[in-house]
């Protein structure tokens, strides 16, 4: 719990069930997570293969339960909705074939990357560059076509460096954990490669010269807390600077072979990588690089070899995250073939399970909140009603996506195998094709009604640089919304959410588009510094927060805690406005769609790498900030959840 007082927020304490604590004493006004969860928390059984129970993570599970006893008697009857389920079942069924896996081993895997063994010189790398692409060999470089972030009806091209291979470069700055946690990657790299064949000798010599080329990398690529600042990435750059920098890459001809000609400029996400690419890659790390590429693109690819690959290929993250075992072949099966296809399996889900009731309830729920937005934004007293203006115009733009699209995209049709092929071939296939396409569409206008997420999955966003929003109808289940669930157990859970991904419109990312999601500061100088004073506040309420597991970044985090914080005002706003509400049922609901429960592990690994903040502040901070907290529930400064009115902020 909190400890009482005016106390700074960074004393928070959560209860856990391993604690030595009488959980039935545990008080509403000290610690609103577990007192509504408390229950739930302790009755609740973590997957083996999974690193965390409940919330989105149960809901998702449950999803994919259905949807695989869909897709098995869909192949058991041999009937399909169309032509698109049709290939995804098919890979499905191949891709839970134990047997069929077994007997191909690593040999696919080995044959595609023989292409490495060729490249004896940088001249016939730079021959070979858009190959290995394609293939999905590890390169230096990442490329894609992206939304132009200062023009968003265009099409640019925008690269970044490779990842490292610990999760995050902060956990190479602690000299003990990084040695750990790459003496243990590579106990599962060496036991890959000697599968592969090859002798000790040249096992210590590949995983030697990994190590050495990650630590180049790790050296200058972004911190998952600078990706946080989204914004950042854009770094628009004349090519043949780019191409100066880069050297030996022949830059030139590689966006040819990809693109057909060579654009004027290109967006660098990681200007320091790029600054620094000589320091990585040169004919003094060339072979280094090489056995670099060999070593992490086989150990990406083994969940798609043999069983026994696929567990090792995985062991590291599970060990990262807690996780006991593996996922069942069957579930990674299904896992595989609903990314690959995932509008079509998004679009059967949503047809099937959410119904037109539900949608236009939902509608409205989504308009109510919009509307009650832009009448606080109205009301606002410290903006300017230029910045008013602005930001009531980019409400008004704001797209809505909600359950499922209307139909499938052309890509889809493009992605069909050979059946008579090894997982990996198949797979590798269709990446290309996906690749190819990308790449086709920089002469293209952006799509606007492209869905960023799939009906099936159990999340919601908001895309910054389309601004619009999306509700995927697998979240639109209880207790995030339920047509039986009252109004204000709605509006605490789906209607929190949908005011959350409103909110990240203004949050400190967003804030910073227009309302056609370009790159463009609509804000008067001194609105904006009020504004950064609140972000900062915001920061600060959340940064340098103890938990068990680790401590909290606000800055890492603040984005999705403006987001929090906005939904929550939004929804009470409302709820103050309508007759017949609870707030006591609200402020539960509230708590009840965060309940989780999970490994150490995985909240350690969370803290690092994930922009939301753990489960428990998500419930517990946001209400600390709005007066209705206090009179429902009667807090007073003694109480734990007691936050002094000098230290709350609402932003929107």
């Amino acid at each position: 719990m909190y400890n009482t007082g005016e106390t700074d927020s960074r004393d928070f304490t959560i209860h856990t069930t391993e604690k030595e604590t009488n959980m039935k004493e545990i008080r509403i006004q000290d610690d609103l997570y577990t007192y509504v969860n408390q229950a739930k928390l302790e009755e609740l059984v973590i997957p083996d293969d999974m690193p965390c129970a409940g919330g989105f993570a149960t809901l998702g599970d449950d999803v994919e339960k259905l949807m695989i006893g869909e897709f098995n008697a869909m192949c058991k009857d041999a009937s399909y909705p169309n032509e698109h389920l049709e290939r995804a079942c098919s890979l499905f069924t191949l891709a839970k074939d134990v047997k069929r896996k077994k007997k191909h081993g690593i040999r696919p895997a080995l044959k595609n990357l023989a292409i490495l063994k060729k490249l004896t010189t940088m001249r016939r790398y730079n021959q070979q560059a858009k190959e290995l692409i394609l293939r999905g060999i590890a390169m230096p470089l990442s490329i894609a076509v992206e939304a132009n972030m200062k023009d968003t009806a265009h099409h640019c091209v925008m690269i970044q460096g490779p990842s490292a291979i610990l999760p995050d470069v902060s956990y190479y700055k602690d000299e003990q954990q990084k040695e750990q946690l790459l003496t243990l990657w590579s106990s599962f790299a060496k036991q890959v490669l000697s599968i592969a064949g090859h002798t000790e000798e040249e096992i210590d010599t590949l995983i030697q010269d990994t190590l050495a080329f990650d630590a180049l990398v790790a050296s200058y690529v972004k911190s998952n807390e600078e990706w946080s600042e989204y914004t950042k990435m854009y770094n628009p750059m004349k090519v043949g600077k780019v191409a100066r920098m880069m050297k030996p890459v022949n830059l030139k001809k590689l966006l040819t072979d990809l693109f057909g000609f060579i654009p004027d400029e290109i967006i660098v996400a990681e200007p320091r990588y790029f600054k620094n690419f000589n320091e990585v890659f040169n004919q003094d790390t060339f072979e280094t690089y090489k056995h670099w590429a060999y070593v992490t693109t086989l150990m990406g690819n083994c969940s798609l070899l043999s069983e026994d690959l696929r567990d090792l290929g995985g062991a590291f993250f599970r060990a990262l995250s807690g996780t006991a075992a593996m996922s069942s072949a069957e579930k990674f099966a299904y896992q595989l073939a609903s990314s690959l296809y995932s509008e079509p399996v998004g679009l059967y889900y949503g047809e099937k399970y959410f119904g037109e009731e539900a949608k236009k309830d939902i509608t409205e729920i989504v308009q109510q909140i919009v509307a009650t937005y832009q009448k606080r934004i109205e009301s606002n007293d410290i903006l300017e009603p230029a910045t008013k203006e602005k930001a009531i115009l980019k409400l008004s733009k704001m797209g809505l996506k909600l359950a499922y699209p209307d139909r499938i995209e052309d890509i889809y049709s493009q992605l069909v195998f050979d059946e008579s092929k090894s997982l990996f071939e198949i797979i590798t296939s269709l990446r290309k094709i996906r690749m190819e396409d990308n790449f086709s569409k920089l002469s293209k206008d952006v799509d606007r009604s492209h869905w960023a997420m799939p009906g099936h999955m159990v999340n919601a966003c908001y895309d910054p640089f389309v601004n619009d929003i999306t509700f995927p109808a697998a979240i639109l289940q209880p207790p995030f919304y339920s047509i039986h669930q009252t109004r204000s157990e709605n509006l605490g859970g789906i209607g929190a959410v949908i005011g959350h991904e409103i909110s990240h419109a203004f949050d400190s990312n967003g804030a910073k588009c227009d309302e056609m999601g370009n790159l463009n500061n609509w804000w008067t100088k001194a609105d904006e510094r009020k504004f950064n004073k609140k972000v900062n506040a915001m920061i600060k309420q959340f940064d340098g927060i103890e938990l068990p597991w680790g401590t909290v970044n606000g800055k890492f985090t603040v984005s999705e805690n403006i987001a929090d914080n906005g939904g929550v005002a939004v929804t009470l706003d409302i709820m103050s406005q309508t007759e017949g509400v609870s707030f006591e049922e609200y402020f539960t609901n509230w708590a009840r769609v965060w309940c989780q429960k999970a490994k150490p592990e995985y909240q350690a690994l969370l803290l690092q790498i994930d922009v939301h903040g753990p489960a428990c502040l998500r419930a517990n901070m946001p209400p600390r900030n709005f007066p209705e907290w206090y009179e429902t529930f009667k807090v007073k400064k003694s109480d734990g959840m007691y936050l002094a009115p000098s230290k709350r902020v609402v932003i929107w």
